[in-house]
């Protein structure tokens, strides 16, 4: 567990439940793939990201625990290996699933490796590869977890390029530096 995080963390610790006990789905914000996202973890709890930087891509490590998600960035993990830190914890609350078939998320990271862009893009390749209907997507993660000698870097960065995800970051990058 990484400086400042908070351990067990639950959903009533951050949200008013009973601001939303009336609402639908919809006025909240459904999260309709979430049971995919989970079902996938379970079986390949671990996944690399592709964080687009001013000169190329920082490559950020997921694993799942229970209903957290860790990130760190794959070079703290090849130099420190198990004292590496998360970086970025994407919590999953999925208390209101039954009744409004919604899942909450929020997110902790350290502001000292991440801002929040950089933090929504990686949250948001989680959807990109875990909740994909393109199965050429998902056997990226696959391959990951189940045959890693095989694992291509460069498949996440085409994905990521494909889909769209990170261009305004990397704009935004390209144009702090002029």
């Amino acid at each position: 567990m990484s400086r400042g995080f908070t351990k067990d963390k639950t959903l009533s610790s951050i949200f008013n439940i009973e601001m939303v006990k009336d609402k639908t789905a919809e006025e909240i914000k459904q999260e309709e793939k979430f049971d995919l996202i989970w079902n996938r973890a379970q079986s390949c709890p671990t996944f690399l990201c592709a964080l687009p930087r001013r000169e190329g891509y920082e490559f950020f490590v997921g694993q799942w625990s229970s209903t957290e998600l860790h990130f760190t960035a794959l070079i703290n993990i090849q130099t420190r290996g198990e004292a590496a830190v998360s970086q970025l914890i994407l919590y999953h609350y999925p208390e209101l699933k039954e009744e409004k078939g919604i899942v909450l998320m929020t997110a902790e990271m350290d502001s000292t490796f991440l801002n929040v862009a950089e933090a929504q893009c990686i949250a948001n390749q989680v959807q990109l590869f875990y909740a994909t209907d393109r199965k050429e997507t998902y056997e990226l993660v696959e391959t990951f977890n189940f045959r890693p000698n095989e694992f291509k870097y460069m498949s996440v960065i085409a994905e990521l390029e494909q889909s769209g995800l990170g261009v305004e970051l990397k704009c935004a990058q390209n144009h702090d530096k002029t």
